[in-house]
């Protein structure tokens, strides 16, 4: 067992933090959570910080990762082939822990890897923050397994309240761990978005026309990856339903995923650009009109957030991170998650009207201009080494 931390040694300030952070997908998929972590790491590696990052690898990562990565234990995720499983620490980890000698920890996955770490840090009297990027207890609705909801949601439960205190994406999803009793000590890491990048300037009529939407037709846009839990089938029943009622529209889809097939073949008029990413994502993002996200899912909403910085208006489902962004009837719409006729009717409106289109959307920048990325992750440092100083014993 490892000593404790020496008090003599309490960290002040950001250049003096040692993180050993442990995530179950760093860089081998691509995903919004991944995203935040490896720009969290960027700039803590540029403040000074010291910074490990324990994690599952792949031979192809999706991207080249941020810092130094020690890999995990894994095995391929049951039924999502494309994610892995981390399992444990083993002798190789924990040699490298005790090298690195962490000052905190952080987890951010409630895997078996980021429980050993926890119990780990425990021992050693070594302060753990975790962050919440996702709603897991929600997951199973989307497998006809509801009923496993309670017990995930107690399982959740025993392991976020083992850590010193939770960062939640949004006000809204912090609200809802705090009424699920997951912790006391819950405060934001929020998330930013890339001026440079997400801009409405980026708007490509050409790159439109390339993919067969006219000039003058409302684009209807979907961006994230392509699994269910990500509302699919409540996105394809709303553009059912506008169909139906004989209402002009295009759908235009950025991303990829498993299911990709069942989305192509429940939209077949609809054009998909595959993955984007970089300037190549925020000119896709622009080119759209409307930005439609049905996921109740989200803790925060990168893309609900990059689509305002892009001055477009968004219908979304009135959950966790849509309601911390979106002003219902001021930058866009918040619908009853799966409420088919209220999205559709949301959409309606935006279609039909190009003036209530440029007000909301123009209100959603100016929200998006409130999100610096280095203030965000600043807070983040701080909130580290509040909790060391807390670890710090009192004197007599």
């Amino acid at each position: 067992m490892g000593a404790r931390m020496d008090p003599q040694a309490i960290p002040r300030r950001t250049e003096d933090l040692r993180i050993a952070l442990f995530s179950g997908n760093y860089s081998y998929v691509r995903d919004g959570a991944n995203q935040a972590l490896n720009r969290l790491v960027g700039y803590l590696l540029r403040e000074g910080a010291a910074v490990r990052v324990y994690s599952p690898m792949a031979h192809k990562p999706a991207f080249e990762p941020t810092g130094e990565v020690f890999g995990l234990p894994s095995l391929p995720f049951p039924g999502r082939s494309e994610y892995r499983l981390p399992l444990h620490l083993g002798h190789r980890v924990r040699r490298d822990l005790a090298r690195f000698a962490p000052n905190v920890v952080h987890v951010s996955s409630p895997d078996g890897s980021a429980h050993r770490a926890v119990s780990w840090a425990r021992r050693r009297g070594i302060p753990v923050l975790a962050s919440v990027h996702t709603r897991f207890d929600t997951y199973p609705r989307y497998y006809n397994m509801a009923w496993l909801e309670p017990v995930l949601t107690a399982l959740l439960r025993r392991f976020y309240r083992r850590c010193d205190a939770l960062v939640a994406p949004s006000e809204s999803f912090a609200q809802v761990l705090r009424a699920q009793r997951m912790n006391y000590d819950i405060s934001l890491w929020s998330r930013g978005v890339d001026r440079a990048i997400f801009a409405p300037d980026r708007r490509d009529l050409g790159w439109r026309r390339g993919l067969g939407i006219g000039d003058d037709e409302v684009a209807i846009g979907f961006v994230g990856r392509l699994v269910m839990e990500k509302g699919l089938d409540v996105f394809a029943d709303t553009i059912d339903e506008l169909r139906g009622r004989g209402i002009a529209h295009r759908v235009l889809v950025v991303g990829e995923g498993p299911a990709r097939d069942w989305f192509e073949a429940r939209l077949p008029q609809a054009a998909f650009a595959g993955f984007q990413s970089g300037t190549d994502l925020g000119r896709a993002v622009a080119s759209m009109d409307v930005l439609f996200n049905p996921s109740v899912t989200e803790t925060f909403g990168n893309v609900t957030l990059e689509a305002m910085a892009c001055r477009l208006p968004v219908v979304a489902a009135q959950a966790t991170g849509s309601e911390s962004l979106v002003d219902d009837h001021e930058s866009g719409r918040l619908v009853r998650p799966g409420a088919i006729h209220a999205f559709a009717e949301a959409l309606r409106l935006y279609i039909a009207d190009a003036g209530l289109r440029a007000r909301h959307g123009a209100a959603g920048e100016r929200r998006a201009s409130d999100f610096s990325w280095d203030r965000i992750n600043q807070a983040v440092a701080d909130t580290y080494v509040r909790l060391i100083r807390q670890r710090q014993p009192r004197p007599r």
